[in-house]
């Protein structure tokens, strides 16, 4: 399977010198659900920041599609690599004005047709267009800035617990609609979560992180199975 993300030797520190990361050389395939999963304080969430440059890795740790992405416009990397976060946070006014802004800082107005599109790919109905942000359920506001993220046609979603503040009714819809997408536009997804049951779900491929280092990485099904041994187990079991 083709590597989407190359990570080698990945060090990240903060200003005042701690670190976060130690040496993470990784591969993440393309057209597949990566989930990274770790204790609270482990480094996922700077691991995925980095994916995108909302924190600068240094040069010649990552590479997309073979590029050193320290090399790539960051605004051209994050319409290529579109994140998700755990709030929503749309802007105030319509949904269509939710969805049209990335495309509008181009210059390019997103059409009634392309709207309904993208919300449909969303998991919601086109009548949805024309509502207030401000009057969305949580589920409804992170679909659509799902739709939002969709619009700049992104190859491959970051996703930083996007669920974790949703009802399990929610949580699914939004699980059933990134597999969707992986399935039908080959989207590559990053997705860091600590549901654990969510992992087992959605999961190509598991890297668990440990005080910001790799301790294990693998296949999903090889990893979760029972026949030895995992520290994917201990994780599941809240023994790390």
């Amino acid at each position: 399977m083709t590597a989407k993300f190359v990570l080698q030797h990945l060090n990240l520190s903060l200003p005042n010198g701690a670190a976060l990361l130690h040496d993470i050389s990784l591969e993440m395939p393309a057209g597949s659900v990566t989930a990274i999963i770790g204790p609270s304080g482990s480094g996922k969430s700077s691991l995925l920041r980095c994916l995108n440059r909302l924190w600068e890795p240094p040069p010649a740790s990552i590479f997309l599609d073979g590029r050193d992405i320290t090399t790539v416009d960051v605004l051209r990397l994050r319409r290529q690599v579109g994140m998700l976060f755990q709030s929503a946070a749309l802007f105030e006014g319509s949904v269509a004005a939710n969805i049209g802004y990335g495309p509008g800082l181009r210059g390019k107005r997103l059409g009634a047709d392309e709207i309904a599109e993208l919300l449909q790919m969303a998991g919601l109905t086109p009548d949805m267009a024309a509502k207030p942000a401000d009057q969305l359920s949580g589920g409804q506001a992170q679909r659509v800035a799902l739709a939002r993220t969709l619009a700049n046609r992104p190859e491959v979603l970051l996703l930083d617990e996007p669920s974790s503040a949703l009802d399990p009714a929610a949580t699914r819809k939004i699980e059933h609609t990134i597999l969707k997408l992986r399935d039908t536009l080959n989207l590559t997804v990053v997705w860091v979560s600590h549901a654990f049951e969510q992992v087992e779900r959605t999961a190509d491929r598991i890297v668990l992180l440990v005080a910001g280092r790799v301790a294990e990485a693998g296949d999903a099904k090889q990893l979760l199975l029972r026949d030895r041994h995992h520290l994917i187990d201990d994780f599941a079991a809240g023994r790390l």
